[in-house]
């Protein structure tokens, strides 16, 4: 029987984080290479794309880690763990981080693989949760008094080579009508 019939039987055909029944395939828990099913979960494809960094974590997707983090899988334990640590100043996830149990060995996986607070990637998303990077163009949805400026800057106006605030995701910087400005990216959207 191979790593995916394993998972397929254990998980009944769902993803073992969030329940859904779509686009599903086995993946590796770093440090492992998921080469059996005792060391890889059978995960859909959001599930995967926002554990890997490819998409930018939806915090109300990872509401279901409220059931799955209860599973006796260490594996599917590790990727709960990690995953409400990304989410540790929400509320929510700080009280499930305080109610799950990993046993030690369970515990230094899941640390193992989690990066330092120090190391964590901001990720600054615009208005419409497309994920901003540094000399993106975006275009204001809104009109914006500057502070400490006598203008407007007005919904439409196209703000090129971005640069991103490295401690504040919800902050932007650049020029409008010669001037350098703070942006907050709730009234950008990403331009193309």
């Amino acid at each position: 029987m191979t790593t995916e019939n394993d998972l397929i039987a254990r998980s009944g055909a769902k993803c073992e984080l969030c329940g859904a029944t779509e686009a599903l395939a086995a993946t590796g828990v770093p440090p492992h290479p998921g080469d059996d099913a005792d060391t890889a979960i059978f995960a859909c494809a959001t599930c995967r794309d926002q554990i890997a960094g490819n998409q930018a974590p939806d915090a109300g997707h990872w509401r279901c880690l409220a059931d799955s983090m209860w599973t006796p899988v260490p594996a599917v334990q590790v990727c709960a763990w990690r995953m409400l640590k990304r989410f540790e100043a929400e509320a929510w996830a700080h009280d499930l981080l305080d109610q799950l149990y990993l046993d030690e060995e369970t515990l230094a996986w899941a640390a193992s693989g989690a990066p330092d607070a120090a190391e964590a990637e901001v990720v600054h998303l615009d208005g419409n949760g497309a994920v901003l990077a540094a000399g993106d163009t975006v275009i204001l949805i809104k009109d914006l008094k500057v502070k400490g400026a006598n203008f407007t800057a007005k919904r439409g106006t196209a703000v090129r080579g971005i640069a991103l605030v490295r401690d504040n995701p919800l902050q932007i910087e650049g020029r409008v009508e010669g001037q350098q400005i703070v942006i907050l990216t709730e009234f950008v959207k990403k331009s193309g």
